[in-house]
């Protein structure tokens, strides 16, 4: 997103029953054929691949599909024995009490480690899970709370919302020119996260903000909010959130006849985002962590690798989860164990030249070392470049596209 003796047509039936229940999931395994006799080292992956947020996880597994499908592809060996890497996919369905529980399943898959969980919300609370078993997770969560627990086993497939909400802060301020701001969050760990980050440095850079509101991650009528944001008359709207919100909020500000600009974060930054918005998502701006595909290091071969493989085009996450398995592969042969607690110091200390980077490596927390931040709007229905601009920790330059 077992252990009971069954015939053959029985393990089929049930395969074939858990396959098509879980919406919007690839194959299990879509690998290379491997000799029999090779071990199976199961890779855990949990994220929402029901209800609402599916698309996310589709995004993310993709990823982890390709990665475990180009590592079998090489007959790959840890400590001398070959080996197979299968995914064992998990439905967390974004929310917090079904993570816990699909977190301690995977441990008692005995899987090796973990690329998920893809939310802050549900991230948070399995890596307590996995933290008890000594079982390493690379997470899509970019909330600061995830890797400042004190767990040794946490580690991140994007930047934090510390650097991606400083950098927008400042470039709505520096660069948008806006004076008066205001702010939405849907009260998630994520959504909430990336509102405060943003607060803190649109008010260091010296930005207003005249209004602060709050709504959930179950809404669509933002009638109540955005009509008395009007009255304020905001240059820009910052929301919190994912695109299931921001993009009915885009049309509605555009009903309402506001002239203010909508931006947001990654989760806005998506395919999904303009198919529901439409025209109304014209000039509404977000970011993402990251070079754009075509100039990251291995952005346009993965590209092709991937259209070709999945039909589809990239759309955000794939390329992170891609280098998160590898880079937790790579640990794994290094050492020559597929044991947590055997890789686990190899893992903090990796140099993966991936997809998205040159230097895929760590700093003490498990934070990601390069945080750059590319920022992107909306022009002719299409996610268009506008900068890329360093982290807190990344580069300082500037790149205008």
């Amino acid at each position: 997103m077992h252990g009971i003796r069954l015939t053959s047509f029985f393990i089929a039936a049930i395969a074939a029953t858990t396959l098509s229940a879980c919406s919007k999931q690839e194959p299990a395994s879509g690998t290379a054929a491997t000799s029999s006799a090779d071990r199976v080292v199961k890779i855990g992956f949990a994220a929402p691949l029901t209800g609402p947020q599916a698309h996310y996880g589709e995004d993310y597994q993709r990823g982890v599909l390709l990665a475990l499908e180009d590592v079998n592809a090489s007959k790959p060996s840890i400590g001398g024995q070959a080996v197979k890497f299968e995914i064992d996919s998990q439905d967390d369905q974004a929310d917090p009490k079904t993570a816990t529980q699909i977190a301690q399943k995977l441990v008692d898959n005995k899987t090796s480690g973990i690329i998920g969980h893809f939310n802050s919300g549900t991230s948070i609370p399995a890596s307590k899970v996995y933290a008890d078993a000594g079982i390493p997770m690379i997470a899509m969560a970019t909330s600061p709370a995830y890797t400042t627990q004190g767990f040794k086993n946490t580690f991140r497939s994007m930047t934090s919302d510390t650097q991606q909400g400083s950098v927008m802060g400042r470039f709505v301020v520096d660069k948008l020119r806006a004076q008066r701001i205001v702010i939405i969050d849907d009260r998630t760990a994520y959504g909430q996260g990336l509102a405060d980050e943003f607060a803190k440095a649109v008010q260091a850079a010296g930005g207003q903000i005249l209004k602060r509101e709050f709504t959930n991650d179950k809404a669509s009528d933002f009638a109540a909010i955005l009509t008395a944001l009007k009255a304020v008359n905001p240059d820009v709207i910052f929301y919190g959130g994912a695109d299931a919100q921001s993009a009915p909020m885009a049309k509605q500000m555009k009903r309402l006849g506001m002239a203010a600009t909508l931006v947001s974060g990654e989760m806005t930054k998506t395919p999904t985002f303009l198919q529901l918005a439409g025209k109304d998502a014209e000039g509404s701006i977000a970011s993402l962590p990251g070079l754009p595909l075509q100039k990251m290091p291995k952005g346009k071969d993965y590209e092709s690798r991937y259209k070709a493989r999945f039909k589809e085009n990239v759309a955000t996450y794939s390329p992170y989860s891609y280098d998160a398995t590898r880079a937790l592969i790579q640990a794994m042969q290094e050492v020559g164990s597929t044991d947590p607690k055997a890789y686990l110091s190899r893992l903090a200390n990796i140099h993966h030249a991936g997809v998205t980077t040159d230097n895929w490596s760590y700093d003490a927390k498990g934070n990601l070392q390069d945080s750059g931040i590319t920022v992107y709007k909306v022009v002719d229905g299409k996610w268009v470049v506008l900068e890329t601009l360093g982290g807190i920790s990344g580069s300082a330059a500037s790149t205008a596209q």
